[in-house]
């Protein structure tokens, strides 16, 4: 049996030693920056939820080990509850909405008629504005005073008096998801269309003459092909949801009455508002750990549909 450093020595000397050393230069600058800009950050995040890491850290350098108890005081935080409960909510609404006006707009964009290279361009408008200016468009529109929205509601005889959109704690985290909705549209349109576009044309066109067009060959054809992307989108806009937080406070701040504080938020606000920096890195590893569920089942239907091509 052949010694593994042998082995080793072998493979690097071999006759494609070229073209290894080149694979090692090309992939080390991506190694060195994910060790750099991820790993590195994620680990002192984990290291300072076991510190009494606070302002006076700054000034002492100290930061004395506690072990577990910035996860027992967050964990034992009169909010912790609402934050999750919010978080889940917020999440779902916004998936759900996201992904149901979505794929109508995308299936809507599949047909051919004028003008709709521009109008698809035009849908991506969202994505061009910076998240804090599209949170301080959408607080003046739901603003219930001099907000647009409340004033076409008026015109309209749809509503008698003005709604509190941010300032009703019933109301707030509707208002929200209602605007996290609309973020996140181009991208769910964008990935939709391009597998609707992927469906071969010759399926609708045999399915035609068997009687089945419309609502049945979307259900029948499309529906079926497009549950592999539905998959990535659906996981892709969790991860992403979960770690929104821009909105949130250029809207609301997490108010009112913690009526639109999440996960993000809250680990944000003990961090650079209270400037418990422990018990803000405690929540973000809690927050981590619900978006690594889903990063790994995003990699496993990725690997599964890799397998099966």
């Amino acid at each position: 049996m052949q010694h593994p450093r042998r082995t080793r020595l072998a493979w690097w000397r071999g006759p494609s030693a070229g073209n290894r050393l080149a694979f090692t230069a090309f992939l080390a600058p991506a190694v060195v920056y994910v060790l750099a800009y991820f790993a590195y950050p994620a680990i002192q995040n984990v290291i300072m939820s076991f510190q009494d890491y606070s302002a006076t850290t700054f000034f002492t350098g100290e930061a004395p080990w506690v072990g577990l108890q910035n996860y027992r005081d967050v964990f034992g935080s009169p909010i912790f509850g609402t934050t999750v409960l919010n978080t889940l909510l917020f999440t779902a609404g916004s998936i759900v909405g996201q992904f149901v006006i979505g794929l109508l707009l995308a299936i809507f964009f599949s047909r051919r008629f004028p003008l709709n290279s521009v109008l698809r361009a035009l849908l991506l408008l969202p994505w061009l504005i910076p998240l804090i200016s599209s949170s301080s468009i959408w607080r003046w529109m739901l603003d219930p005073e001099s907000g647009v929205i409340n004033y076409v509601l008026l015109q309209l005889h749809m509503i008698s008096t003005p709604i509190p959109w941010l300032t009703s704690p019933s109301l707030a985290l509707l208002a929200v998801v209602i605007v996290n909705v609309w973020l996140g549209i181009p991208f769910n349109v964008t990935i939709l269309y391009g597998g609707i576009k992927e469906v071969p044309s010759e399926l609708y066109e045999a399915a035609a003459l068997d009687g089945a067009t419309g609502v049945r060959a979307f259900r029948y054809i499309t529906w079926p092909l497009l549950r592999p992307v539905v998959t990535i989108v659906l996981v892709l806009g969790v991860i992403y949801t979960l770690k929104v937080f821009d909105i949130i406070i250029g809207l609301t701040g997490g108010g009112p009455a913690n009526s639109t504080q999440t996960l993000a938020t809250n680990s944000y606000q003990l961090s650079f508002g209270q400037f418990l920096f422990g018990q803000g890195a405690a929540v973000s590893n809690i927050l981590i750990v619900f978006s690594m569920l889903f990063a790994a089942l995003y990699l496993f239907r990725t690997r599964r549909q890799a397998d099966a091509a």
